[in-house]
């Protein structure tokens, strides 16, 4: 499908999306006619710079239960739905549909903060029959995305977490993950947290047309280092490796992530499940006009001839000669760098209710 043009009223600076496609779920069709703007007055140059907005949602539960086969967990938290990094291949971009809203330039700016996550999670950690496993927090959109600066839910969340003993493992890119070293580095010391920081490439240039607002390359393995020395267990993830555009990268940038200090590692091919095959493919003829045929034809190879493959087992990893050759490639770099083993297991033993005012201390705790 070919996405509507820009709107011209519009005026664009570091976003992934160009247009506003409708959702899959929407039954009306908007369309943007650029000659209609030509008998318009000129809208102020200080109102067409498309902004970011952040609603507020208070949701009744803030664990999500998962059961994918390809996933080490069944449980999520989301602080947020949308996210401002704006990186253009994001897996997560279709959920923006399910709200009414567009996956494009609606998922990077209208953005939603769900403040009552904290409370509505302890609420749910001290239910009877509640059973402690791992949590998963940063799957879907980034937990440390530039909102959380102000609104502060992820840090919420993790000293409820951090309050209940409860193991956590987060995904992220984000460098706010540094103003919370007082909490993780105290939860790693009882075993209670894993950090996965993402790399897409290593070419800053790239990087910056490709995840407009997330950190450089070199920022995040700068994070990797600051999480190691503060005794974090880190894997690097190098994620979405894009066949034809990153994928040659995979072994420099495993090197650098080992140096950085990380202790593991994992990868994962590009993922365009629904309207994200148009945005990418579109950004793609952009932004790597002479590479984008290439590009997409490799993916289709790795995903049985369509975009995507949605089928577990095959989603995360393709099939075929050039999916084979991609896993071969990472278990001999990470064997040779020292990332194949597995982060330490995370410690489901100290679950328990924090002492509230008034109770009856143990002796020996």
């Amino acid at each position: 499908m070919k996405l509507p043009p820009p709107d011209p009223s519009v005026r664009l600076r570091a976003r992934g999306a160009t247009a506003n496609p409708d959702g899959r779920f929407e039954t009306l069709r908007r369309e943007i006619d650029p000659d209609a703007w030509s008998d318009c007055a000129p809208v102020p140059e200080d109102q067409r710079l498309l902004r970011t907005e952040v609603r507020i949602e208070r949701p009744r539960t803030i664990l999500n239960r998962v059961s994918s086969p390809d996933l080490g967990f069944d449980r999520t938290i989301n602080p947020y739905r949308g996210c401002e990094h704006g990186c253009v291949y994001c897996f997560a971009r279709p959920g923006h549909s399910y709200l009414g809203m567009s996956p494009g330039l609606d998922f990077e700016t209208k953005l939603i903060a769900r403040p009552d996550a904290p409370k509505i999670l302890e609420r749910e950690l001290g239910r009877r029959g509640y059973r402690v496993a791992p949590v998963a927090i940063g799957t879907n959109t980034d937990p440390y995305q530039p909102i959380e600066h102000h609104h502060r839910v992820m840090r919420g969340i993790l000293q409820v977490l951090s309050d209940w003993n409860h193991p956590v493992s987060i995904v992220t890119r984000g460098t706010l993950i540094e103003r919370d070293l007082d909490i993780l580095s105290d939860m790693a010391g009882r075993g209670l947290v894993h950090v996965g920081l993402s790399v897409t490439t290593l070419d800053a240039a790239l990087a910056r047309r490709m995840e407009p607002r997330a950190p450089t390359p070199a920022r995040r393995l700068a994070i990797v280092r600051t999480l190691a020395q503060a005794g974090i267990p880190v894997r690097v993830m190098v994620a979405p490796v894009i066949p034809g555009l990153t994928d040659h990268e995979m072994e420099t940038i495993l090197k650098s992530a080992a140096e950085a200090g990380a202790r593991a590692a994992s990868w994962i091919l590009l993922r365009l499940p629904h309207e994200v095959a148009d945005l990418f493919s579109d950004w793609l003829e952009r932004a790597e006009p002479l590479r984008a045929r290439k590009v997409m034809d490799r993916l289709r190879q790795m995903h049985g001839g369509q975009d995507y493959d949605p089928r577990f087992g095959h989603r995360m990893r393709g099939q075929g000669v050039h999916a084979d050759l991609l896993s071969h490639r990472f278990r001999i770099a990470v064997r040779r760098l020292g990332l194949d083993g597995d982060l330490p297991a995370l410690d489901c033993s100290r679950f328990r209710r924090p002492p509230r005012k008034g109770d009856q201390l143990s002796l020996f705790e």
